[in-house]
């Protein structure tokens, strides 16, 4: 739609709260491919990634209609973040203890020393092609481990920026992405694939 060139999808968002139902259609536009795609990598089922998209917009024209949202320059970590909750809340109706999953004792959000977070925001977790074969196995990954990893290799996001989108703390987000590590390296070695993982 030529008449939202150069509107930002902030901008988009107000319009729509405000009553322009043509602001929400070219937001969702620019919206849906972006997002969907994430909730599929995320869920690996189109029919649930189907559903979890539209409870995902259900909820963010519910949120724009009662005036909860703010232009903060950042719409789209918005709808992710609603997208990462509505995910969750699916995922936790899932029991899947197949893989170690952070706890009191385990967390590595307990961990405070500056000089670890510094290493491993600085280092590089795998090179071409680890990712390559990461990827054949990411699919059985739990849905907080798979969505890290997603957000990191393929959207490309810091770790401050998957925090933030995902509501936990930086700790956690590296936490989930070792774990992804840990569940990676063991399905490697029961499946004889060398993987050299790199911290």
């Amino acid at each position: 739609m030529k008449k939202f060139e150069g509107v930002t999808d902030e901008q988009l968002a107000l319009l729509y709260a405000k009553g322009n139902n043509r602001a929400f259609d070219e937001l969702l536009d620019r919206t849906k491919s972006k997002l969907f795609t994430y909730i599929m990598f995320v869920v690996r089922d189109h029919d649930i990634a189907d559903d979890i998209f539209q409870e995902t917009f259900v909820k963010v024209i519910m949120k724009l209609q009662s005036g909860h949202y703010a232009d903060t320059g950042k719409f789209q970590f918005w709808v992710s973040r609603i997208a990462h909750n509505v995910m969750m809340d699916w995922y936790r109706q899932q029991q899947n203890h197949h893989f170690v999953e952070p706890n009191k004792e385990n967390d590595l959000q307990n961990l405070r020393g500056a000089s670890i977070m510094d290493n491993c925001r600085e280092s590089e977790l795998v090179n071409e092609q680890v990712l390559h074969d990461v990827t054949r196995l990411m699919n059985t990954l739990p849905a907080t481990q798979r969505e890290v990893v997603y957000m990191r290799f393929f959207q490309q996001l810091s770790f401050k920026e998957i925090a933030e989108i995902t509501g936990v703390s930086i700790n956690t987000s590296l936490g989930r992405m070792r774990y992804a590590i840990f569940n990676l390296r063991k399905m490697a070695k029961e499946n004889k694939m060398e993987l050299a993982l790199q911290l």
